[in-house]
């Protein structure tokens, strides 16, 4: 089911008016991106693009690279399309639906450069924690779409959660990680606000950067 929550009138307006231009309907079968954003560049998908500040920040700081966006979120979608319209990001594109289904039906085996997972929901109550995205299977199919040299980058601020990513992650065998456990925060990942709050009250945020075979 779609997530709905307390959407704006502007963040509705622009689901109304912006979507049609900015957004992609879901479709069983695989998007061509280069008919789409009208080039030949390397394609990012990212996982959960909440509200999308960190999503158009990278967009707008890599205009080399194409992203993809996916959420839920009526109101975070309706924030990320006025960034794009606002910030006039050619590069990025959003798709309203289950992210699951966008990976296994709308993204063809070896055509991503990189899957990005920040801050997923983590479930916190143990008997919950089947619900977590990460899992023996996101792991093999996430593995199935990156190309080879393509980067699968998580990051929570749920110690139990790291933990299990690092380990599910760690199983795949079409997977390697690219540090010795978890990652220093790469560059390209902005800081958002929740997580500068975070930190500032003693929170710690693991990132995790692992490569395809």
């Amino acid at each position: 089911m779609l997530r709905q929550g307390r959407i704006t009138p502007a963040q509705q307006r622009a689901c109304d008016e912006l979507y049609p231009r900015y957004g992609i309907p879901y479709s069983a079968a695989p998007v061509d991106a280069q008919a789409l954003f009208g080039r030949s560049a390397p394609l990012v998908l990212e996982i959960g693009s909440g509200m999308g500040e960190t999503t158009a920040a990278i967009a707008r700081a890599h205009p080399g690279t194409d992203y993809l966006a996916v959420e839920v979120h009526g109101p975070g979608i309706g924030s990320l399309l006025r960034r794009i319209e606002a910030e006039r990001l050619p590069n990025l594109r959003v798709v309203r639906h289950d992210a699951l289904d966008v990976l296994e039906h709308m993204i063809a085996d070896g055509a991503l450069a990189g899957i990005y997972l920040f801050f997923p929901d983590p479930w916190p109550k143990k008997r919950h924690h089947k619900r977590r995205i990460v899992q023996p299977a996101f792991a093999a199919l996430a593995a199935r779409k990156l190309a080879p040299g393509g980067i699968l980058h998580a990051a929570t601020d749920w110690q139990d959660y790291a933990e299990q990513m690092l380990a599910v992650l760690g199983a795949e065998p079409l997977l390697e990680n690219t540090a010795a456990g978890f990652a220093p925060r790469p560059e390209h990942r902005p800081l958002t606000k929740f997580e500068r709050r975070g930190l500032g009250l003693g929170h710690a945020v693991w990132d995790l950067v692992f490569r395809r075979r």
